[in-house]
């Protein structure tokens, strides 16, 4: 990796706070040791665009049954934001005129969104992938029958979400039973199909630190999860995901709190590969909140950061981004871009 350029200016931003809906002043910078990540991406002669939009990622809101502390949303069951009606007719629409390879239902709990199921079946025709982004233990809560039958008739891919194979750690980042409430719900969904071989069904797991340190191998990762959980309680999964916590939301103010902030920005500035910004999820793809805005992923929803820095509605957007627009970043871009990438 190439060095440090050397620019320890200090910018802020007025942005809004996913916490309470008002606009907070945010640090741009995180220090005077970290190089704003658009100079990183200059000084390495890249210049980060978008190629074809094949992705659509929906989040329905952050109303979540948990308080994970690792959440760049800050989720929990206090949040009020939640898709409406109109909004998730809106998504369809764009969905249909838009022609996505792959869409994305994110939240939050989308488990928790009453308009879900209506959203799923809007959008099933208009994407040659459906997946849905569970915590497990909200779907696992008894009432979402229903809406798992949806998802096996549909065949949805689920990635589901399980930081830790050990209770203790997973509880003390999710929440109290957690843990135990995410097994059980992996032994449902292997018991009508998902993840076994030649069922159609694919279960995917996402493995996040529980800590201020990067994640290890993800090879490594998957191999573990894989002889562990089918050692102790039989699941199978078809792929793990092992990324890196975003410094944003809960998180951050884990890391501010515990004074780990400047340690963390630290390793992530370090861990910089310019090889991962080729496969960065969000050249191909557009994100759309649960009021409806465009951003250029997740991250910078959380962030409050629009896509092209404008405020556009799903319902003004023609069809997908153009190939070649420019992509909006900050230093928690980072994160995506550390080790391996988060793609």
């Amino acid at each position: 990796m190439k060095g440090c350029c050397g620019v320890g200016i200090v910018l802020k931003e007025k942005l809004p706070n996913t916490s309470t809906g008002e606009s907070q002043t945010i640090p741009e910078r995180e220090g005077d040791d970290i190089t704003p990540f658009g100079l990183t991406l200059a000084y390495h002669g890249i210049d980060l665009k978008r190629i074809e939009t094949c992705v659509l990622q929906v989040n329905v809101g952050f109303l979540c049954n948990q308080t994970c502390r690792h959440c760049h949303l800050t989720a929990g069951p206090h949040r009020t934001e939640n898709m409406d009606d109109t909004v998730v007719d809106e998504v369809i629409s764009y969905a249909r005129r838009s022609g996505f390879d792959t869409i994305d239902i994110t939240g939050g709990a989308p488990e928790l969104n009453p308009h879900t199921i209506t959203l799923i079946q809007g959008i099933v025709s208009f994407g040659k992938r459906i997946m849905i982004r569970s915590n497990l233990s909200a779907l696992n809560d008894g009432t979402k029958e229903h809406l798992i039958e949806l998802l096996k008739a549909e065949k949805v891919v689920v990635v589901g979400s399980l930081p830790s194979l050990n209770a203790l750690q997973a509880d003390s980042q999710r929440g109290s039973g957690i843990f135990q409430t995410s097994i059980d719900a992996l032994i449902k969904l292997n018991a009508i199909g998902y993840g076994q071989e030649g069922s159609g069904l694919e279960l995917n797991l996402v493995s996040n630190p529980t800590g201020a340190f990067l994640p290890p191998s993800q090879a490594e990762t998957e191999k573990r999860f894989r002889q562990v959980l089918r050692r102790k309680w039989g699941i199978v999964f078809n792929n793990l995901y092992s990324f890196a916590n975003v410094p944003l939301g809960r998180f951050r103010q884990w890391l501010v709190e515990t004074g780990n902030l400047e340690g963390y920005m630290k390793k992530l500035y370090s861990s910089f590969n310019s090889c991962a910004v080729d496969g960065l999820m969000c050249r191909s793809l557009v994100s759309v909140s649960w009021d409806g805005y465009l951003y250029d992923c997740d991250f910078n929803l959380a962030r409050g950061i629009f896509m092209d820095r404008r405020k556009i509605h799903v319902s003004e957007m023609p069809g997908p981004p153009k190939p070649g627009s420019h992509i909006a970043t900050a230093d928690h871009c980072y994160t995506c871009t550390a080790g391996p990438g988060f793609t």
